[in-house]
């Protein structure tokens, strides 16, 4: 990972006192939401559980800010067997690998519920790029190292413009714009958008992108 590390290009272009400010209104609001949420978190780990063997929540590692890497915690969506053996696998709609919770989980993006604990610990805002697996990372060194000038999110322009319905690149000149963008009102107009995507399956698979690059779609992450 040194030569991931090596990449400095770390601070956001904004002022510190607004970088901090980001911090806190991620800190207080991922608190707040734990809270708000730690019923339907207990129902949905107990559903995961009940629904297939193995744990509720699945780890894998990711690449944040400055290439540093961190684990990042989500629902379980798939069969024990296959959640780890197949960590950097293209999925799509029919995998029969996927729980039938699992799609449910996936098309609300509920899955990603548990990563309010990555944000409380620093390692993710609740709006920025997605984090990515390493090899997505070094993919995204020649074009969109600015990506990772800030910490991975939630939630962000990405996911609430085009989710998987581009291929790596695509999504990655959304991240690159919010980075050069970025600002409080932004993250707060993006946590608007969010609601509404949250209900809507469109772009949860990458079917259009992995018939268009099989070959990369081979080691594509479990989204």
């Amino acid at each position: 990972m040194q030569d991931l590390l090596a990449f400095s290009g770390a601070d956001l272009p904004a002022a510190p006192v607004r970088r901090a400010a980001k911090r806190v209104v991620d800190f207080a609001a991922a608190l707040f939401l734990l809270v708000l949420l730690s019923p339907l978190l207990v129902v949905i780990a107990i559903a995961v559980r009940a629904t297939s063997p193995g744990p509720a929540i699945f780890r894998q590692e990711r690449i944040g800010r400055d290439f540093r890497p961190f684990t990042v915690w989500k629902f379980r969506t798939m069969s024990r067997s296959t959640a780890t053996l197949r960590a950097g696998t293209a999925l799509d709609a029919a995998d029969p690998q996927i729980t039938r919770l699992g799609h449910i989980l996936r098309a609300t993006s509920l899955d990603e519920l548990p990563q309010l604990v990555n944000v409380l610990r620093g390692e993710m805002s609740l709006v920025g790029p997605r984090p990515l697996i390493e090899w997505e990372a070094r993919a995204c060194l020649a074009r969109h190292a600015l990506r990772f000038a800030v910490p991975p999110g939630i939630t962000g322009l990405q996911q609430v413009e085009v989710r998987n319905s581009v291929d790596l690149d695509g999504r990655s000149d959304r991240d690159v714009e919010y980075v050069r963008r970025w600002s409080l009102w932004l993250d707060f107009a993006i946590l608007l958008r969010t609601p509404a995507r949250l209900f809507s399956s469109d772009g949860v698979y990458e079917e259009a992108a992995s018939a268009a690059n099989p070959v990369a779609a081979q080691n594509k992450e479990i989204a």
